[in-house]
């Protein structure tokens, strides 16, 4: 099957009040468009500078993500038009995206990354951070705190998955409000256990793209 008919495939299958992310690192702008003239309008990508070229060569109208690790000195790059920002990860990448959406008169979008994995290698802030950043949040009159992502740690223990999964869901609910209220969980080999722990956003790209 070609991307728009995975791509509907999947759709079909999806609960009413998930977001698909489509990540589309390392995609050419032909297969991104070939989703877009499928009615998708959201896209992920990991890395600044492919990101801006392909938001300089894409339609307009595009949703861009960056759910990648972002370094505070790519920020600039991409503040003028980052749709949503998945992986803040410390105070000091808060602070400078509120320094640069204030320069372009934005407000930016931004999902706080909660450390949920056994993998020391994956970033983010620990589960007993989270309630005080959220208090905090008043502090940064350019930024949105619009929730949290995570991910599960690499392995095929789908108990240990849903446990890690289910964690951030607790957490998720006791902050939980009109403005927080997206859960950035699962990606294609564990979305569909994502989705029963309670994401509200998915991050697919493999399921749509086809392998890398």
């Amino acid at each position: 099957m070609g991307i728009a008919e995975n791509l509907q495939q999947l759709k079909s299958n999806l609960p009413k009040h998930i977001t698909l992310v489509a990540v589309s690192k390392t995609k050419n702008n032909k297969a991104i468009l070939e989703a877009y003239n499928k009615g998708h309008s959201i896209f992920g990508e990991n890395k600044v500078q492919e990101l801006v070229k392909k938001y300089e060569e894409l339609p307009k109208d595009i949703h861009w993500h960056m759910i990648g690790h972002l370094q505070r000195n790519k920020v600039k790059y991409i503040a003028p038009f980052i749709h949503l920002i998945h992986a803040v990860d410390s105070v000091k990448l808060l602070k400078e995206i509120d320094k640069r959406a204030k320069q372009n008169n934005r407000i930016i979008d931004c999902l706080l990354q909660v450390h949920i994995a056994q993998e020391d290698t994956k970033f983010g802030f620990g589960l007993d951070e989270i309630e005080g950043l959220v208090k905090d949040s008043e502090l940064y009159k350019y930024v949105n705190i619009k929730g949290m992502m995570g991910m599960a740690s690499f392995t095929n223990n789908k108990t240990q998955i849903k446990s890690e999964f289910a964690q951030l869901k607790t957490l998720f609910d006791s902050l939980k409000n009109e403005q927080i209220n997206i859960l950035s969980i699962g990606m294609s080999a564990d979305y569909e256990l994502a989705i029963k722990k309670g994401s509200t956003m998915i991050r697919v790209g493999s399921a749509i793209f086809g392998a890398r």
